[in-house]
């Protein structure tokens, strides 16, 4: 299990969302629509002789400022279940990641509403990914 490679992997399939900008780590002035990748927690030892570990890694998508009508549309196609601009159809599309996992899956999206970066506000979700290495 090598961390960078399960992120940049995900970073990959999210890429394939068309105009979605990604970044697989935190950045200070995120330019929205943007994806912001980062590593929640890790549960070592699921199974005997460290044949599993559970990553939580959480998507933040950033679409616009909180006050733009088309901003809660645009973060409603993110989150639908099929269609090309959906971030679970994305993140699935490969879903050992070119061999750097053995699964991965997108289990919520939620935490919508407003936050707060740079003096600005913004509309945003979450989404968790749960990958199994």
């Amino acid at each position: 299990m090598i961390i960078s490679d399960i992120r940049d992997g995900i970073a990959t399939n999210l890429a394939t969302v068309p105009g979605l900008r990604v970044a697989g780590e935190l950045i200070d002035n995120p330019s929205p629509p943007v994806a912001l990748l980062s590593l929640d927690s890790i549960d070592y030892d699921q199974a005997y002789q460290r044949g599993l570990n559970l990553l939580t890694f959480t998507i933040t998508l950033i679409v616009g400022r909180a006050a733009e009508r088309t901003a809660q549309r645009k973060l409603d196609g993110y989150m639908q279940l099929t269609g090309d601009q959906s971030v679970k159809v994305a993140v699935e599309s490969d879903r050992t990641l070119s061999g750097a996992c053995q699964d991965l899956r997108v289990t919520t999206a939620g935490s919508v509403g407003s936050i707060q970066i740079n003096d600005q506000t913004y509309l945003a979700a979450e989404f968790t990914v749960t990958v199994y290495a």
